[in-house]
C-alpha cells in the first residue's frame, strides 16, 4: 500500500463513497415506509427491484466488459450512484421510486467488476489478497460509520433531505476523481491489453 500511490487515493476514494451510500442501503426501507406505507411487498418490491439491477448489471457487465480505462468505468458508477440517489431523494411515484431502485442495482457490479480487475492488474500477486482485504474491511466499516451519521439525522430531518445532500456529494467525489490524472493514468490497460 505504502508504495502504491493511485490505491492511497482509490481507497480514499472508495471510503467516502461507501460512506455517502449509507442512507440509500439503510435508509430507503424506512422512507418507504413513511412515504409509501408499511405494506409488506412494498419492502419486498425494492429489494427484488434492487437485486434485479445487479443480475442486468452483471449480465451487461460480462458483455460489454465496462470503459478501457478502469477508473472511468469506476467513477462512472460512482456518479450513476448519486445520480439514483438524488432521484430516490425527489421521486414521489413509488413505481418509479423501484425502477431508479434497480438501475441503482444495476451500477453496482460496474464498480465491483472494475475494481477487481483494475487490483488484479495493477498489484504484485504476492499482495493480492491483503489488498482485498483492505478493500473489504474499508466496504464493512465505513457503511456503519455512515449510519452512526446519518441514522441519527434520520428522526431529526427527512430522509429525502439525506438522500439528496449524500447524492450530490458522490458526485463532487467523481469530480475528483475524473479529475485526478495519477488515478486516471493508474487505469489505462496495459500496452499488450488495448
Amino acid at each position: 500500500m505504502k508504495n502504491q500511490e493511485f490505491l492511497k487515493k482509490l481507497y480514499s476514494y472508495f471510503s467516502l463513497a461507501y460512506l455517502l451510500a449509507a442512507p440509500v442501503s439503510f435508509l430507503t426501507p424506512l422512507q418507504v415506509t413513511r412515504n409509501y406505507g408499511g405494506d409488506v411487498w412494498r419492502l419486498t418490491m425494492i429489494e427484488v427491484a434492487f437485486s434485479t439491477g445487479m443480475i442486468i448489471g452483471g449480465l451487461i457487465v460480462a458483455f460489454w466488459g465496462g470503459f478501457k480505462n478502469r477508473i472511468h468505468s469506476i467513477a462512472f458508477a460512482i456518479l450513476m450512484m448519486g445520480v439514483c440517489t438524488v432521484l430516490l431523494g425527489v421521486i414521489l411515484n413509488f413505481w418509479y421510486y423501484s425502477l431508479i431502485m434497480a438501475l441503482f442495482g444495476m451500477v453496482i457490479p460496474l464498480l465491483s467488476a472494475s475494481t477487481i480487475v483494475l487490483l488484479q492488474e495493477k498489484v504484485p500477486e504476492d499482495y493480492l489478497g491483503r489488498v482485498f482485504g483492505v478493500e473489504t474491511m474499508i466496504a464493512t466499516a465505513m457503511m456503519p460509520l455512515g449510519m452512526v451519521l446519518f441514522g441519527p439525522l434520520a428522526d431529526l430531518v427527512r430522509i429525502e433531505w439525506l438522500l439528496l445532500v449524500s447524492g450530490l456529494l458522490l458526485f463532487i467525489v467523481t469530480l475528483f476523481m475524473f479529475n485526478d490524472k495519477q488515478l486516471l493514468k493508474s487505469g489505462e490497460p496495459k500496452e499488450n491489453d488495448q
